[in-house]
């Protein structure tokens, strides 16, 4: 087997890389809301767009070409969550699948049923769920975070399960704060205390930086977005296939009512499935030739890879630390968390400190990232924070030159 390889030969990949601002080469920290893609990615969707465009399950070649390529992009993304193919469904983003299968589950539920979420949360786990207060009358209970290092509170998370519990909807990893709940052992304090629940995983930041395993997360529904993991915008919903048939789904009556495709409104976005499969590829690809099956292959190279971003997010941890005028938020290096920081600037809104970073070419996300809840639990603003990630292509240089540019706008201490 072949090792990962060097950082330099993974950056060739990325024809974003070779941007320049400002006479400065741009350095992407933007990962958090969406990676850059590799080359074989973008050749992947033309090739399809190009050569096999059509629609499904029709008897001529572009529409069967079209099929094979739906199942083997379903068979790339079940390795990768650990699933089974006829448990992958794709829709136009995680937010929109969420809103989808919540529907279907809420018709079912009504007033006396509760849905338990938590402070952590991206709102697009959130909002789904509240509607269904709305339109349903369910009872949505939050479980809290600890403010002081953006962890989850499981023991007030244990409290609020009661035989009322429906399901637990829980994040995997804070897009705000970096945060990787242990969703096993929350999955286990559930179904302990309240059996029969569900649980939904929005894995959609915790994909990039750690293998997904539904399996032994104990979930019964997972999501997350290609576009997250070096891939187009499109979003994955993985659920148990004898869960996904129970669904009351809106649904034409014509369309196919097996799983997955039950789960999928309408034409899909061929070329964004041929992609997502794609970005699994490519993934799979950085741990060399003669790897084996794809979810070993996929398991070699998440390891690597996540040694080589903890060192780098240590750098960045330590550099940011060293200057008076940063708070940073989050958990500590030591716990499980995403190599995401969340920082202020003492005196400098975020946005400016954002506007101030990308003249030097260092393209970073500020405000709450629809993660309101957090940024509200951390007393801050609106305005929220300055989120710096990192990705596969980041280079020590880069953080180098990202706390030296904080240093600077921050002034002397």
């Amino acid at each position: 087997m072949s090792p990962v390889p060097g950082v330099d030969e993974i950056r060739a990949s990325f024809p974003a890389l070779e941007r320049v601002h400002r006479g400065q080469p741009v350095a992407y920290f933007d990962g958090p809301g969406g990676t850059q893609v590799p080359r074989v990615v973008v050749e992947r969707m033309n090739d399809y767009m190009y050569h096999h465009n059509a629609n499904t399950h029709w008897h001529y070649p572009t529409s069967n070409e079209t099929d094979a390529l739906i199942a083997e992009a379903r068979a790339a993304l079940a390795d990768f969550v650990n699933g089974a193919p006829d448990e992958i469904a794709f829709g136009a983003n995680m937010t929109s699948l969420t809103f989808h299968l919540a529907r279907a589950l809420g018709r079912g539920w009504g007033a006396g049923d509760e849905i338990v979420i938590t402070e952590l949360d991206h709102h697009a786990n959130v909002a789904p769920w509240r509607a269904l207060e709305r339109e349903r009358g369910v009872r949505v209970v939050v479980a809290r975070m600890r403010p002081e290092d953006g962890t989850l509170d499981l023991g007030d998370l244990e409290r609020r399960i009661t035989g009322k519990t429906r399901l637990l909807a829980i994040g995997a990893a804070s897009n705000a704060v970096g945060t990787m709940p242990d969703v096993a052992r929350a999955a286990r304090i559930v179904r302990e205390r309240a059996p029969g629940v569900l649980v939904f995983v929005d894995a959609v930041h915790y994909a990039p930086h750690a293998l997904v395993d539904a399996r032994s997360f104990d979930a019964d529904f997972l999501a997350c977005s290609a576009y997250k993991f070096y891939g187009p915008h499109i979003g994955v919903l993985w659920g148990r296939r004898a869960l996904i048939e129970q669904l009351d789904l809106p649904r034409l009556e014509p369309a196919p009512n097996e799983s997955p495709e039950r789960m999928e409104t309408g034409t899909q976005n061929h070329e964004g499935i041929v992609g997502a499969g794609a970005a699994v590829d490519f993934l799979a690809s950085l741990a060399g030739a003669g790897s084996g099956p794809r979810r070993g292959a996929l398991g070699r190279a998440f390891e690597e890879l996540h040694a080589r971003s903890a060192a780098l997010f240590r750098k960045l941890w330590d550099g940011l630390g060293g200057i008076d005028a940063v708070r940073r938020y989050g958990p500590p290096l030591d716990a499980s968390r995403s190599p995401t920081l969340a920082f202020t600037l003492r005196g400098r809104s975020s946005e400016s400190v954002a506007e101030s970073l990308a003249e030097e070419g260092l393209f970073v996300s500020h405000g709450d990232f629809y993660a309101a809840t957090v940024i509200e639990r951390l007393g801050l603003t609106a305005d929220g924070v300055v989120r710096v990630g990192c990705s596969i292509y980041t280079t020590e240089n880069e953080i180098d030159r990202v706390v030296e540019s904080v240093r600077r706008i921050a002034g002397p201490s």
